[in-house]
C-alpha cells in the first residue's frame, strides 16, 4: 500500500490531526503526550510534539539539549520510519510574534517587553494568555491546508493539567469579555471551532488511584458543556498479575499458598506480609479502573457512554526512548481507532 506521502504524490488527509493530551500532575501525561506522538509517527510521518507549560519536559525526556522559542527540532526518528518534532511554546514569544503579524510592530513589539507590557496585559485578562499558546498549536495545524513545506501529518500537545485544562481550551469563553470583535477574538473562535472538531481527539492521562481518577471523571463533565469531546482515557503505570480477585482476596488474608524452596518460615512470613501488601493495591487499583469504566456524557446533549480505556504497565526500569516506544506499541494497540488514524 502506498504511504501517504507516495500516493499521488500528496500525503493522506489525517483524519485526527490534533491529539490534546491532558492528566493529573504526576501522571505521567508528558510520557504518555511523547509515547503519543511517537505512535502516531508512522512511516514517513511527521509529528509535532508541542510543550506549553515552560518545563522543557521534551527536551529532558529526549535527552537533547532544551529548545529555544518558537524552534522546531527532531527529537527523534520512530522504529517505523515517522519523525517527531518538538516545540516549546512560549506566551511572550507568541505575543510578539502576534504583534508583528496583526498590529506590524516588528522591532517595536519585542521592546514593550521591556516596560512589562506582557505581564500587565495577561494580569488584566488572564485568558490572553492561553489564546496565544492555542494559537500557536493552532497555526501548526493549518499549515496542511496552506499547503505549506514545514506541514505536519499530526499536531500532539503536552496540555496543562486537568486541573485548568477546560478554561484553557476554551478559549472563547476565556476571550468573552476581553474582545468582541477584532483579531483576537477572530482567532479565538477559529481555534475553538479546529477543538471541537472530528479532527481533535482529548486524551485524559490518570493513575489508578482515586484522587487522579476522580479529578478526570470530573474533567470530562467539566469539558463537556463547551463541546470539546474527550477522545479517551489512559491509565498509566499499571499494576500487571496473573492473580484473579479472588487470590488477591486470599493473598491480603495470608492464605494463599507460599512455598519457596530454601527459604526458612521467618523469611517466608515477611514474603506473605508483602504480597498482601501488593495484593490489597491491586485490588484498589481495580475499583479505579472500575470507575473510569462507568459510562459518562463526552458532551453536552449526548448520552452517557463508556470511554475507550487503555492500560499502560507500570515499567520498573524507568523511562527511556526504547520504553516510550514500547508505550507507543501499547497505545496503537489498544486504542486504534483514536491513535492509529
Amino acid at each position: 500500500m502506498p504511504s501517504p506521502r507516495t500516493r499521488r504524490g500528496q500525503r493522506q488527509p489525517d483524519p485526527t490531526r490534533l491529539h490534546i493530551v491532558s492528566g493529573k500532575g504526576g501522571t505521567g501525561k508528558t510520557t504518555i503526550a511523547a509515547a503519543l506522538a511517537c505512535a502516531t509517527a508512522q512511516a514517513d510521518r511527521r509529528v509535532l510534539l508541542c510543550e506549553v507549560e515552560g518545563r522543557q519536559g521534551l527536551s529532558e525526556l529526549f535527552g537533547v539539549p532544551p529548545l529555544g522559542p518558537g524552534e522546531e527540532r527532531r527529537l527523534v526518528r520512530t522504529p517505523a520510519g515517522g519523525e517527531v518534532f518538538g516545540l516549546a511554546i512560549d506566551a511572550e514569544s507568541a505575543l510578539q510574534e502576534y504583534l508583528e503579524t496583526f498590529y506590524r510592530l516588528g522591532m517595536a513589539g519585542k521592546a514593550l517587553d521591556r516596560f512589562g507590557v506582557f505581564d500587565f496585559a495577561t494580569s488584566i485578562a488572564p485568558g490572553l494568555r492561553d489564546v496565544l499558546l492555542t494559537g500557536k498549536v493552532y497555526e501548526a495545524v493549518r499549515r496542511r491546508s496552506k499547503g505549506r513545506s514545514d506541514d505536519y501529518d499530526a499536531v500532539v500537545l503536552d496540555a496543562p493539567p486537568t486541573g485548568r485544562i477546560t478554561p484553557f481550551l476554551n478559549v472563547h469563553e476565556a476571550v468573552s469579555g476581553l474582545a468582541k470583535v477584532g483579531p483576537i477574538r477572530n482567532q479565538a473562535d477559529s481555534i475553538i471551532e479546529v477543538f471541537r472538531s472530528e479532527q481533535t481527539a482529548v486524551h485524559l492521562v490518570t493513575l489508578a488511584e482515586d484522587m487522579p481518577v476522580t479529578e478526570t471523571l470530573e474533567a470530562i463533565e467539566e469539558l463537556a458543556p463547551t463541546g470539546i469531546e474527550v477522545a479517551d482515557i489512559i491509565c498509566n503505570m499499571v499494576t500487571e498479575t496473573d492473580l484473579d480477585d479472588a487470590e488477591l482476596d486470599l493473598a491480603i488474608r495470608g492464605k494463599l499458598p507460599l512455598k519457596v524452596p530454601g527459604l526458612d518460615r521467618t523469611t517466608t512470613t515477611q514474603l506473605a506480609a508483602e504480597l498482601a501488601d501488593e495484593a490489597g493495591w491491586i485490588l484498589e487499583e481495580r475499583k479505579c479502573l472500575e470507575m473510569l469504566r462507568t459510562p459518562v456524557s463526552r458532551s453536552a446533549g449526548h448520552r452517557a457512554k463508556r470511554l475507550p480505556l487503555a492500560l499502560i504497565a507500570a515499567d520498573p526500569g524507568g523511562i527511556d526512548q526504547a520504553a516510550l516506544f514500547q508505550i507507543a506499541d501499547q497505545l496503537r494497540t489498544q486504542l486504534p481507532e483514536e491513535v492509529g488514524r
